[in-house]
């Protein structure tokens, strides 16, 4: 097995009597692997943008007790982030893509791949098949039925096979912005960080702006250079900033 650091390293590597000595698990050696081999397969970029939430969060805190009764959990940002990216890789289907023998593989479905985190210990991605078939309440199950499964270790190989865009959220944790690297063989993955309140520019309806407070937060995406360039991807965003801040999301309850 090779190991997780390389060989010159491990040599200046001096174990002192107060230290301890901590095996890399399973999950660790895995993971280090497969993200060391697409930093070195990809041509890694990052693009972000900041979106007004203040729409997303309206909806949230009039349903919040509602949807807690009746599903068992609660309304996060993530189900509605979901649903604005995958309406977002429709207009731009190049995000949802591997890449092939000297080609570009566009996926016509969208499997889509979410980052749980394992208590600290690790991390892993399952995936809702066909997720651009489903509303955001279906995506809100799937998303807290997937990490439940994850951390409980009861996903099956089919759970975490066949992913075509991955998000991850280290939001909860505050985040400012996350460079995340591009799970393989996928070209992309979008990172949703923490969301604040803080002040914003609000045009009023007579043209006129004024300030209010309102749940601001910062989406960026690490995307493959190979096979789009920067205005693809910053265009991508742009699209699910206008779905975030415009979408009509009561209407999806």
């Amino acid at each position: 097995m090779q190991p997780l650091y390389s060989p010159a390293v491990s040599q200046s590597a001096v174990v002192g009597a107060r230290d301890e000595v901590v095996p890399f698990s399973n999950i660790r050696r895995r993971t280090a692997e497969h993200m060391v081999r697409s930093k070195a397969i990809s041509a890694h970029t990052l693009v972000s943008v900041e979106v007004d939430f203040e729409g997303v969060e309206k909806v949230r805190t009039s349903l919040r007790e509602q949807f807690r009764k009746e599903e068992g959990f609660s309304l996060t940002y993530l189900p509605f982030i979901s649903r604005a990216a995958l309406e977002a890789l429709r207009t731009y289907p190049r995000l949802n893509a591997s890449v092939g023998d000297d080609a570009l593989i566009i996926h016509k479905d969208i499997h889509l791949a979410i980052a749980v985190d394992l208590d600290l210990d690790g991390l892993i991605a399952p995936v809702i098949h066909n997720a651009d078939t489903k509303r955001l309440t279906g995506l809100a199950r799937e998303i807290h039925d997937l990490a439940h499964r994850a951390r409980t270790k009861q996903l099956s190989a089919d759970d975490i096979a066949r992913g075509t865009f991955t998000i991850t959220n280290p939001g909860p944790f505050g985040t400012m912005i996350t460079y995340p690297i591009i799970n393989q063989p996928q070209v992309a993955i979008l990172s949703t960080d923490g969301i604040h309140r803080k002040p914003v520019v609000v045009r009023l309806p007579d043209g006129s702006e004024t300030i209010g407070i309102h749940s601001v937060g910062v989406l960026a995406i690490a995307f493959d250079h190979r096979v789009i360039d920067g205005a693809y991807a910053a265009a991508f965003l742009a699209r699910m900033r206008e779905i975030i801040e415009t979408w009509n999301w009561a209407q999806e309850f």
